[in-house]
C-alpha cells in the first residue's frame, strides 16, 4: 500500500494492534473475538446463480484504445470508460503501458516485504504517533472489530514526505522497485484523470487544476495491483457483492470519495471489501495519491445545473482527510457526511 501525497505526509493515527501473521504462528491459536464479525452479511461470490445477474464482471478498459479514441459514439472506448466510472465506480485497466516484466518483478518485491521474518517486520511496525508501517488503519477504539489482515503503509512521493527511518530499512532492491513503480503509477494516474476530464467535458481551467493532482480511496482514484492472483476483492453492485476476477497484470481502478464530490455524484465511489480465503493468503498493492492539503474540495462548477444542484459541501482536503481517519471505517459514512 503506497501513498503519494503532494505537500506533506498524512498526520493521522491508528491504535496499535497485534500482527495477524504473529497470531497465526501460534500452533494453538484460535481467532480472537475482535476479528469475528457477526454484524455483516456473509460473503457471496458472483459465480453460479449470481453470475446470471452480473455476467460481465466489472468493466474492462483498454487504455491504449482509450488514448487513441477520438469518436463520441455509444460504442467508443471513451463512452465505455465513462459508463464504467458512472455505473460501477470500478474497472480493470489493460494495455496500460506498464511493462509486464516490470510488474512481475514488482510483485516479487512486494511479496518479499510481506514475507520478511516476523522479527524484521517488527522493526517496520507502526508507532503510536505514525500511521505508516505494518499494522492497520481506522482503529479508533480498543473495542472495535479488526480486519484479519496486515497492512504496510508507506509514503513514496514526494521524496521529502517520506519517513526516512522506515524507507531506508527496506532492502535496496525493494526501494528501487518502489521508486520506479511509484513514478510509473503517478504518470498513469495523471493520464486517467485527463480522460476523466475529457469524458465529463470539463473545460474550465480551474476545474482542470482540481483535475485532481491525483488521489486515493478517500481521494480521487485508487489503482490496485493484485500481486498473487488470489480472488477476494468484492464490489457492491445493486445490493449484491460481486467478486472481482483479476486479469493478469491488469490494474483494478476505483473511483474515490473526493472524485465523487468533485463530479457532483456523476461518478460514484462504490462500497467494496476483501473476503478471506481460508486456504491461501491474498496479497495486493494499492496506490493512493492525495490532493494537496490546501485544495478546496467542491463540485465542479460546470457539473452544477438547475436540474443537478451542488450535492456536497465545500471543504479543505486536509480537514476532510483528518475526519476520514478519525472514524472507524464504515461504509461511505465520511463522504455521506459531506452531503448538503
Amino acid at each position: 500500500m503506497a501513498s503519494m501525497e503532494k505537500t506533506k505526509p498524512l498526520y493521522a493515527r491508528s491504535l496499535l494492534v497485534p500482527s495477524v501473521q504473529g497470531l497465526a504462528k501460534d500452533p494453538n491459536f484460535t481467532i480472537p473475538s475482535r476479528y469475528i464479525r457477526t454484524d455483516q452479511d456473509q460473503p457471496l461470490l458472483s459465480d453460479n446463480d449470481h453470475a446470471l445477474c452480473f455476467p460481465h464482471q466489472i468493466p474492462v478498459i483498454d487504455f491504449q484504445k482509450l488514448l487513441a479514441d477520438e469518436s463520441n459514439g455509444s460504442d467508443s472506448e471513451l463512452e465505455k470508460f465513462h459508463l464504467a466510472c458512472k455505473d460501477w465506480g470500478f474497472f480493470q485497466l489493460v494495455n496500460h503501458g506498464v511493462s509486464s516484466s516490470f510488474l512481475e518483478k514488482a510483485k516479487t518485491e512486494f511479496q518479499n516485504i510481506f514475507k520478511l521474518p516476523f522479527e524484521e517486520k517488527k522493526k517496520l511496525w507502526q508507532t503510536p504517533e505514525e500511521l505508516e508501517g505494518f499494522g492497520q488503519i481506522f482503529v479508533v477504539s480498543e473495542e472495535q472489530k479488526l480486519d484479519w489482515s496486515d497492512l504496510f503503509m508507506l509514503t513514496t512521493l514526494p521524496i521529502h514526505a517520506r519517513k526516512p527511518l522506515l524507507f531506508t530499512k527496506l532492502s535496496s532492491t525493494s526501494r528501487e522497485t518502489l521508486e520506479t513503480y511509484s513514478m510509473e503509477l503517478q504518470g498513469l494516474e495523471l493520464s486517467i484523470m485527463s480522460q476523466i476530464e475529457k469524458a465529463l467535458k470539463l473545460k474550465d481551467k480551474e476545474e482542470k487544476v482540481i483535475g485532481l493532482n491525483p488521489h486515493s480511496n478517500v481521494g480521487g482514484l485508487t489503482i490496485l495491483l493484485q500481486v498473487n492472483g488470489i480472488e477476494g476483492l468484492q464490489v457492491k453492485k445493486t445490493g449484491e457483492w460481486v467478486t472481482v476476477k483479476p486479469l493478469p497484470n491488469a490494474f483494478i481502478v476505483n473511483i474515490g470519495d473526493v472524485l465523487e464530490m468533485v463530479t457532483n455524484c456523476e461518478y460514484r465511489s462504490i462500497e467494496h471489501r476483501a473476503i478471506i480465503n481460508s486456504q491461501k493468503e491474498r496479497v495486493s498493492f494499492a496506490t493512493f495519491n492525495n490532493p494537496r492539503f490546501g485544495v478546496e474540495i467542491s463540485p465542479a462548477r460546470s457539473l452544477i445545473t438547475k436540474q443537478s444542484p451542488a450535492k456536497y459541501k465545500t471543504m479543505g482536503f486536509e480537514k476532510f482527510l483528518r475526519g476520514y481517519f478519525a472514524r472507524e471505517l464504515d461504509s461511505k459514512s465520511c463522504v455521506d457526511s459531506m452531503k448538503l
